[in-house]
């Protein structure tokens, strides 16, 4: 049987030396725009997530500031009222009394937790910015590559390896956010 030869190219077609380099760069660039797309949604998940605890914690502030003005109501209308049991009635704004100053320390403590997850959601809001910025410009990055493979100019791909690392530098420092 003769053998037959393959060619992978046609007659007047010459092979493009930057097909595999290229298409390598734009694998490794598609991979890292998913790393960084995770990561941002990851990011944004937990800001959200904090946002809804930070609001359950005002909720909660809120609650007790009214409570707290119940009471305060009550310690006044004792002072003022004239009461037939003034011993009772004595007793009675003392009781509230003491509930008005717990509400009121309750209300700092609870204050303290909200502003505290307000600042944890903040910093996940600027981590998340940074993931956010890292992909669109490994996005730009991958799309500069792919037009080396329509124009066959080598410029294109390294100015798209340089803007990728850019972009890499950029999601990286969403780490560095504390």
């Amino acid at each position: 049987m003769p053998e037959i030869e393959i060619h992978a190219h046609q007659e007047g077609q010459e092979s493009n030396p930057l097909i595999l380099p290229v298409s390598l760069t734009i694998s490794i660039l598609a991979v890292l725009v998913a790393a960084a797309t995770l990561m941002g949604h990851r990011a944004h998940t937990e800001e959200l997530l904090l946002q809804g605890h930070a609001t359950d914690q005002w909720n909660f502030y809120q609650a007790k500031n009214i409570r707290m003005h119940e009471m305060q109501v009550m310690v006044d209308e004792l002072a003022v009222l004239t009461n037939q049991n003034q011993e009772k009635a004595e007793l009675l704004r003392e009781k509230y009394q003491k509930e008005v100053e717990r509400y009121e320390s309750d209300k700092e403590q609870i204050s303290e937790k909200a502003k505290e997850l307000e600042k944890e959601r903040d910093v996940l809001r600027k981590r998340a910015d940074r993931f956010d910025a890292g992909e669109g410009i490994l996005e730009i990055a991958l799309v500069i590559c792919s037009v080396t493979l329509l124009t066959n100019k080598k410029l294109f791909w390294y100015a798209g390896v340089l803007i990728g690392a850019i972009g890499v530098v950029a999601s990286l420092a969403g780490f560095l956010v504390h």
